[in-house]
């Protein structure tokens, strides 16, 4: 199957689910690889349950909202993919990505597509069905600035999704021209960002893995990253970035 016959194959199974029926989502960035003998999982919408070993891909979803939508009345923390929290009538928006399993990858979200003060400046990150899981609501901006880097961990136990985890390492790997939020966030004055579409103010999210897959085999980048920490996978490819798809960034 061809790359082009596989994301049309899964958009369809994830337009299929409830989520995807009721939301007015804007799809933010797709990523996608080519399907395998390493890729055992055909598990393509963030709202089924799948189970998984390295190397595979697995689909979740990034929700933005605001933080009251996520959590209505101080009830309990619900899944994006459940219809209670009425996410349609919101202005929600949704990203879906397929990252491989167990391996380091930088998610970037075109900042161009989003607009706080209509979808809201939380966001929460979810995978499953029976087996739902999703992280606590985070802020990515506000009136006056947009945050651009965060790390997110998905934690499996035997293959299957448990908890979503944001982790913060504080301001010392900031990029130059940015401003650090609570004395942990690294951000970007919204101005900034309302010039020309500055690339910089794209939201980046080093994603990583933990726990065990299917076969019981542990999951390590989790563990690689914050040996690292010192370090951001944002920072150091954000410019490398830059340079080669800056011309082309109307696509992205």
């Amino acid at each position: 199957m061809g790359m082009d016959e596989e994301v049309s194959s899964a958009m369809f199974k994830i337009r299929k689910t409830s989520l995807v029926k009721q939301l007015i989502a804007v799809i933010v960035v797709m990523a996608m690889f080519v399907a395998d003998a390493a890729d055992t999982n055909d598990v393509y919408s963030p709202c089924h349950d799948a189970k998984v070993q390295k190397d595979d891909g697995f689909t979740f979803g990034i929700a933005f909202s605001n933080k009251q939508t996520f959590t209505p009345d101080n009830g309990p923390q619900l899944s994006p993919c459940d219809s209670r929290l009425d996410l349609p009538n919101k202005g929600a928006q949704l990203a879906v990505f397929r990252p491989k399993v167990d391996e380091i990858s930088l998610l970037t979200i075109n900042k161009s597509t989003l607009n706080p003060a209509t979808t809201g400046g939380y966001m929460v990150a979810f995978a499953g069905q029976k087996y739902a899981a999703r992280s606590l609501p985070i802020m990515f901006a506000d009136d006056s600035h947009t945050i651009t880097s965060f790390t997110l961990v998905l934690e499996f136990h035997e293959g299957t999704l448990q908890n979503l985890f944001w982790k913060s390492f504080g301001c010392g790997s900031c990029p130059g021209g940015s401003v650090c939020l609570n004395k942990q966030d690294c951000a970007v004055p919204n101005t900034k960002c309302q010039t020309n579409g500055d690339i910089s103010c794209n939201i980046g999210i080093q994603l990583t893995f933990s726990g065990t897959d299917k076969n019981l085999d542990a999951l390590n980048s989790w563990y690689e990253v914050k040996n690292l920490r010192q370090y951001s996978l944002y920072g150091l490819f954000s410019g490398l970035r830059n340079s080669i798809i800056g011309p082309y960034n109307k696509f992205f």
